[in-house]
């Protein structure tokens, strides 16, 4: 599964379209007077303007594999990194192969760098915004878990990621190059005691060839 555009909310155009800029490196697309776009790597993302929602998100960029502590230093000289285990601000996740890092941007949302070490994309370019490969998870929240599972597995046919087994309040749809990762309302969004709450999404995917779309109201 690859997510080719996601769409999200925030109450600033304007210093949305400063940090993704000027801290993550990503080059703008389109601009309106109502919303942003810019290139991520294979992903269109576009932030659509509200106002006074304050909006959260958790969301993580497929950086190549062998650019982690790279893109770490590149990114801790212009934002502050996030704690997952005090003092470390490094992830492991070893039953995805995978290890990352995660900062706020200037909404509050959650972002993640994720390296993940089944894949073969490693690059011998200096690590920048230009070496985002992709959008590659988006959290969504719902207040029935399994419920929201198995409706996406029934429209979409999105399937279990093989690497996270199911759980009450967490569950994982999709393959190694693109994730949904659906979580209870209310739960803690990793690593921080955000709760996580639902804003109005929009996701076009591509999965086992068929390109679908999907919008998850507030």
């Amino acid at each position: 599964m690859n997510i080719l555009e996601l769409e999200l909310l925030t109450d600033s155009i304007t210093e949305t379209e400063l940090f993704y800029t000027g801290v993550i490196g990503l080059k703008t697309i389109s601009k309106t007077n109502s919303s942003v776009s810019f290139a991520a790597g294979s992903t269109k993302l576009t932030f659509r303007s509200s106002e006074n929602l304050k909006p959260v998100y958790h969301f993580a960029f497929d950086i190549p594999n062998n650019k982690l502590l790279e893109a770490f230093a590149w990114i801790e000289k212009k934002t502050e990194i996030m704690e997952v285990v005090p003092p470390e601000k490094i992830a492991d996740f070893y039953n995805w192969n995978a290890k990352s890092f995660y900062f706020y941007d200037n909404n509050g949302n959650i972002l993640e760098f994720i390296a993940r070490f089944s894949l073969d994309n490693a690059s011998e370019k200096p690590f920048d915004g230009l070496s985002i490969l992709s959008v590659s998870e988006i959290g969504l929240v719902t207040k029935n878990v399994s419920k929201l599972s198995d409706e996406m597995f029934n429209k979409y046919g999105l399937s279990v990621f093989s690497k996270q087994p199911k759980l009450e309040k967490f569950i994982v749809l999709g393959t190694d190059t693109g994730l949904f990762i659906l979580v209870e309302e209310n739960r803690d969004w990793y690593p921080t005691h955000q709760k996580a709450k639902s804003f109005w999404t929009k996701v076009v995917f591509d999965n086992n060839g068929k390109t679908r779309e999907m919008e998850v109201s507030g």
